[in-house]
């Protein structure tokens, strides 16, 4: 499964990050991105700043994808 944010249409609100830290993360322009481990998928966002997610963290990315007020989590299965 692979994960990627709409910086566009991201609303700053971390549910995301509190949800899944392991896979999400809010930078200093108040958006969330997503990480592969400590690499933050920000340069660029958007579909090219696409993250793996980590084994065992499937249903809380769906979670937050859910959850997101943005709808702007969008994913990828393999």
């Amino acid at each position: 499964m692979k994960v990627w944010i709409d910086q566009d249409l991201c609303t700053g609100d971390g549910l995301c990050e509190e949800i899944a830290p392991a896979v999400f993360t809010l930078l200093d322009d108040g958006l969330a991105y997503v990480k592969e481990g400590d690499k933050v998928m920000s340069d660029p966002g958007g579909p090219q700043g696409m993250a793996a997610v980590p084994e065992g963290m499937e249903d809380a990315v769906v979670e937050a994808s859910e959850e997101c007020p943005g709808e702007c989590i969008f994913i990828e299965r393999e």
